[in-house]
């Protein structure tokens, strides 16, 4: 009988090939590392990148977005692309402060104005340093009239006021002119509170 020669197959079997790969594109992988900064984890990467791969191991979980960038190859972006990716990761913008407010332009160095509209002086003793005060005298409470100088002037019975910090720098008043807070924002002068 002859004899058959038996062979391992096992040692012949060619190894089951893998599955293809789809590389995502520099608009997906920066999408993803937008994830990333939003979710705080590098999971997020892997699997935002990896729709059509097999699923992520827990090595590859950990892998920085630098990694999953770098492994994917790199493609032409338009400057739209990359702004819509850098978006995503920006802070909102700055609103305007409420509250009454001028144009620091209308506003003197070493002098003020007094608003029409709302119950307050703003004054500028020193370049780029705004102050508010009441324009609401402490002797009679009639309004400040004018500004002259370094001075908040009263005309109802002659006091005056300090465009520094309020305080009385001619009587018959004793007390300072009330402060409030300024926020510069936008070329205007707010007053805060």
């Amino acid at each position: 009988m002859p004899q058959h020669n038996q062979t391992d197959h096992s040692q012949h079997e060619q190894p089951e090939p893998n599955p293809p790969t789809h590389p995502a594109s520099r608009r997906t992988v920066l999408r993803a590392a937008g994830l990333v900064a939003l979710a705080g984890g590098g999971a997020t990467v892997v699997s935002a990148c990896a729709a059509d791969r097999p699923a992520a191991t827990p090595s590859s979980a950990a892998a920085s977005p630098e990694s999953a960038a770098a492994s994917t190859p790199a493609t032409e972006t338009t400057p739209s692309e990359s702004a819509s990716a850098t978006k995503s990761t920006t802070k909102p913008a700055e609103t305007a402060p409420k509250g009454p407010s001028v144009a620091t332009s209308k506003v003197p160095v070493g002098g003020g104005v007094i608003l029409d509209d709302a119950d307050y002086v703003v004054t500028q003793p020193t370049k780029g340093d705004f102050k508010a005060f009441s324009k609401i005298c402490t002797h009679q409470k009639c309004p400040v009239t004018e500004v002259t100088g370094a001075n908040i002037v009263c005309k109802c019975h002659g006091s005056t006021y300090s465009i520094k910090d309020g305080s009385v720098t001619n009587p018959p008043a004793n007390d300072p002119l009330a402060e409030s807070k300024v926020k510069v924002f936008g070329g205007k002068a707010y007053v805060t509170g």
